[in-house]
């Protein structure tokens, strides 16, 4: 018997109680896991809230965690007891152990800790199909991310910068702007003190920007596309300030713009994906391009305090929870 936080209707962070779980018993092609460190992601705050709807009628939030193996179900061969693992999927996470598909799960190599795996594979999964596919980066560009001290953003400077592009970044106060700068952005603008499009205009001479990640959604699309050069891409990959509502086509007309709003799910749908994608994240990990904050540890059950804080802004780079 496991310990989880249920929530039993949308809502605030206060919808989730600590309960208890049965641990479950993997069945066909499937592993049982004990939950050492869980990372903790906008897109839990979206399942809690009801943004995302709920496919049955209690949620367990959490998009990504990390174990060990405890059992392994039949037909299961290339997983054994003990193994060291970790996984993205949409929620479910909040619990000190779960039942997960076998093809689900990344082994974690050696030098990677839990903790590392639990705060970077979400938010490392999305940097790495932001810059390889939803728009693939050249050396030579120039990129705008808005929350750049996020944990995202922590990931997309440096790795923007190993690819040759010059990554301009947006943070919220001096503190995330230090921060941002610590990690491979060229020039990062404080959004509270002056116009992100102005700064951009003037940092690009006025050539703009050849794509902007922007995961903060409705208080930034505008400026974003107006920071775009010609025929530039907007990849919108998440709302933290609200969603993007009175969006049209038209609006992609100033300059032949393109637009996508990728998710990652779509990014990792076979596991030999999920494998190669991976893999590249924790080659850059390894090899120090990457060089991971994990700001805050906390217990899994104070979970509620952590959403309040990143829905306040009050976070920077990743959080994790231990079980």
């Amino acid at each position: 018997m496991g310990k989880a936080l249920v929530a039993r209707a949308p809502g605030g962070p206060e919808v989730m109680d600590w309960v208890d779980l049965p641990d479950g018993r993997p069945g066909r092609g499937e592993v049982l896991l004990r939950h050492t460190a869980i990372g903790v992601n906008f897109i839990d705050i979206y399942y809690r809230s009801g943004l995302y709807p709920w496919p049955e009628a209690t949620m367990i939030p959490g998009a990504e965690a990390a174990g060990v193996v405890e059992a392994v179900g039949e037909g299961v061969t290339d997983l054994r007891v003990g193994d060291r693992v970790a996984y993205v999927l949409p929620f479910g996470a909040y619990r000190e152990t779960r039942v997960v598909p076998a093809d689900r799960l990344v082994p974690l190599p050696a030098g990677i800790e839990p903790a590392t795996a639990a705060g970077a594979l979400l938010k490392g999964l999305t940097a790495q199909y932001l810059v390889t596919a939803s728009y693939r980066v050249q050396a030579g560009d120039t990129v705008l991310v808005h929350a750049a001290a996020g944990g995202v953003g922590l990931l997309l400077g440096p790795w923007l910068a190993a690819l040759g592009a010059t990554a301009i970044g947006t943070a919220g106060g001096p503190e995330k702007v230090a921060l941002a700068r610590r990690h491979g952005y060229a020039e990062v603008i404080d959004y509270r003190a002056d116009d992100f499009v102005a700064e951009v205009v003037r940092l690009t001479a006025g050539a703009g920007c050849n794509a902007v990640y922007d995961s903060v959604g409705a208080d930034t699309w505008r400026g974003s596309l107006k920071c775009l050069r010609r025929r530039g891409v907007f990849v919108n990959f998440g709302q933290s300030s609200g969603m993007i509502r009175d969006f049209a086509l038209s609006d992609l007309a100033a300059g032949s713009l393109t637009a996508i709003r990728p998710v990652l799910f779509d990014y990792i749908v076979t596991r030999a994906e999920l494998l190669t994608r991976s893999a590249d994240l924790f080659a850059r990990i390894t090899d120090g391009t990457l060089q991971l904050d994990v700001v805050n540890t906390r217990p899994l059950r104070d979970a509620g305090a952590v959403h309040a804080d990143m829905e306040a802004r009050r976070t920077m780079g990743s959080t994790v929870l231990l079980a």
